[in-house]
């Protein structure tokens, strides 16, 4: 991907043609500063309705950013002329439950009935933390956030329940309140953490064994958000 200078500014539509043209296929934090980032499901359009209402009922884990309409790959009210089956760096596809495949695109599941929503990424706060002198180590090592699966049961709707799943990034104790006052002006990128400080509370047994991403540790200094 040729960003022309910092890659941490380059902007979205040149990410995504990347993504299209099989140019990028690595994670998108520290991409695009100052933009909104957003994760992408993709479902049928007789779930849609379950999902939109589970996403209501849960708007720390799920704040929704857009929704497209049946069959329509643009999401026209936040990223004019992208595709979501194409400008997104990797994609999973889950059949009843089950990883199936991992494609690059996903031209070859595209049907008419499905209906994308796109859920704000706490990605899109950290180019405010990062101005506030706040440290993200996953950036410093160019790795992925942690994330975990947690004890905290969502609000089920229809089909839809299960426990949400938190993002972690280890804070100096010192500046953990000033990272709670950043983060929580961003309630559509999840805002504020729902905790910080021991991870069993939340039932995490090990930081050192994220369910999704990648470890990051910890200093006799940090505290877990």
């Amino acid at each position: 991907m040729k960003t022309d200078g910092d890659p941490k500014i380059v902007s979205p539509s040149t990410i995504r043609k990347a993504s299209r043209l099989g140019q990028f296929s690595g994670p998108t934090s520290g991409l695009a500063l100052g933009k909104a980032q957003a994760n992408l499901v993709i479902l049928p359009h007789e779930a849609a309705f379950e999902f939109l209402v589970f996403c209501q009922r849960n708007p720390k884990p799920c704040p929704i950013i857009d929704v497209t309409d049946p069959g329509d790959p643009e999401p026209k009210q936040t990223a004019k002329g992208a595709d979501i089956r194409t400008d997104l760096p990797l994609y999973r596809v889950y059949k009843k439950g089950q990883l199936v495949d991992e494609p690059s695109d996903i031209l070859n599941y595209w049907r008419d009935d499905l209906v994308a929503f796109l859920i704000g990424c706490s990605f899109t706060f950290e180019h405010a933390m990062l101005s506030a002198g706040l440290p993200l180590r996953h950036h410093a090592e160019s790795r992925n956030v942690p994330m975990y699966i947690t004890n905290i049961q969502c609000t089920p709707s229809g089909r839809f329940s299960g426990p949400m799943v938190v993002s972690m990034r280890p804070m100096p104790a010192k500046k953990a309140v000033q990272a709670v006052e950043v983060t929580a002006r961003y309630p559509r990128a999840h805002g504020a953490p729902i905790h910080w400080g021991d991870p069993t509370v939340i039932g995490v047994e090990n930081l050192g064994k994220p369910n999704f991403g990648a470890p990051t540790p910890l200093t006799s200094q940090d505290v877990p958000m």
